[in-house]
């Protein structure tokens, strides 16, 4: 990733991830978000970059794992085994005192996406470890999977 390349992720995950913060605040969320090649998503025809316009290659975050997916298993081992280890890319906080920077008490991440209240996909902010990046929500969604 260039310096100034931006943090791509689908407009439906912000989305997700908002509705999420909104239902959970006044409490903070930290949920694991994973990434897909653009050319594996599914345009859409909603707000957003057309997924036309980045090149296949280009890592989408798409996709969360449920923070309380596994619950019962990490309170009593302490092992969280929800969430695939290194198939993580990044992480989902939210800050409902309204404050959009990351803080020394957040589950950092390589690359993370913050959201304040009113918990709209606009006001998601993206930074990585050099600092704030600018953020595309894309027209499109992760594919839907069956078990």
């Amino acid at each position: 990733m260039a310096d100034d390349d931006p943090v791509y992720a689908t407009r439906a995950l912000a989305e997700a991830l908002c509705d999420l913060a909104a239902d959970a605040d006044p409490k903070t969320l930290s949920i694991a978000l994973t990434t897909r090649p653009a050319g594996e998503l599914d345009a859409d025809d909603g707000a957003g970059t057309p997924l036309a316009d980045v090149p296949a290659d280009t890592p989408v975050f798409a996709e969360f794992y449920l923070p309380d997916a596994g619950g019962a298993i990490a309170a009593v081992f302490g092992v969280d085994l929800a969430t695939p280890s290194g198939r993580t890319r990044g992480r989902f906080l939210s800050h409902p005192e309204g404050d959009p920077n990351p803080s020394l008490t957040d589950d950092l991440a390589a690359r993370l996406l913050v959201a304040v209240p009113p918990w709209i996909a606009e006001d998601v902010r993206a930074y990585d470890r050099r600092g704030r990046r600018e953020i595309v929500l894309l027209a499109a969604s992760a594919p839907e999977e069956s078990i």
